[in-house]
């Protein structure tokens, strides 16, 4: 099976979908997550040890932002062929220093040997109402946080050897405040990890509803126009890439002005069914593609 396959499969278990797993807590709702991440298929070479303690915790702070949770604490199992010191320090200084900056805090977790760098981020959040990805209906507006392409351009970067540009791409900001005050307006929300396009199918499936999004209004990561030599290629890599951890929601359109304001782009509408892209007059379908772990 692929990753879709089972966690189809998965779903017909346990309660799988969301961002996040939300338990009544009093009159609030508490927020868990994980995630695993490994040296071949996440963290590049030339990565550095503080940008793999970075991006460990915020992916998995990006959850809890897609739920507009507030996160509170986390547990890191690390795992690695040999404990080298400084490389352990990087890591933790990396980790702690985007806890910092969002109010949480490394509380535990486990060291194993492992044949490669291998990262598991446990988080816990906090929300009173949490969106879920759930409650999109035909005539809202579909929006994104931020840009898109940002870790296609990183990977790019990394492979031309520009670590230290690539590195300050890779540590990305998960959108905890964004995410906080986009939960009263949305009617459905995401993070997208594995590309817009199969967060658009992955949405649109949920909700048994369809997309429609303008091409020109998807916003890019400025640096993809200096490492692309077309447009196409520069949506293919802003798309389909994955791994940028921005938010995609639905809200009704009495909201757009507060979308704006809140940092978010309006990229097109909710429809009956499919999901679709228009490039100036033509409209055709947008691939289900994205990143597979």
């Amino acid at each position: 099976m692929n990753e879709k396959e089972a966690l189809k499969w998965l779903a017909t278990r346990m309660p799988v979908g969301d961002d996040c797993y939300v338990m009544d807590w009093g009159e609030s709702h508490l927020l868990l997550t994980t995630d695993m991440l490994h040296q071949t298929t996440d963290f590049p070479p030339g990565t550095t040890g503080y940008t793999t303690g970075w991006r460990s915790v915020a992916v998995s702070l990006s959850d809890i932002a897609a739920m507009g949770g507030e996160p509170k604490a986390l547990v890191i199992a690390y795992g690695n062929s040999q404990f080298d010191l400084n490389s352990l320090e990087k890591f933790i200084e990396g980790a702690e220093a985007v806890c910092d900056k969002y109010g949480t805090r490394i509380v535990g977790g486990d060291l194993d040997s492992h044949e490669e760098l291998t990262v598991v981020t446990s988080a816990l959040g906090e929300v009173k109402i949490p969106a879920t990805r759930k409650g999109a209906q035909p005539g809202e507006l579909v929006a994104v946080t931020g840009d898109l392409g940002r870790t296609a351009a990183a990977l790019d970067l990394f492979e031309k050897g520009r670590d230290e540009k690539a590195n300050e791409l890779f540590q990305f900001t998960p959108r905890v405040e964004q995410g906080k005050k986009l939960a009263s307006l949305a009617s459905s929300m995401m993070d997208i990890s594995d590309g817009l396009a199969r967060s658009l199918h992955q949405l649109a499936e949920v909700n048994d509803v369809g997309f429609r999004v303008t091409a020109d209004k998807i916003p890019y990561a400025p640096l993809l126009d200096e490492l692309t030599g077309s447009e196409e290629e520069k949506e293919k890599l802003g798309l389909f890439t994955g791994e940028d951890y921005e938010l995609l929601f639905t809200a009704p359109e009495k909201h757009e002005f507060d979308l704006a304001k809140y940092g978010s782009t309006v990229i097109g509408k909710v429809t009956e069914e499919g999901v679709d892209i228009v490039r100036g007059r033509e409209v055709s379908p947008l691939e289900d593609e994205g990143y597979v772990h």
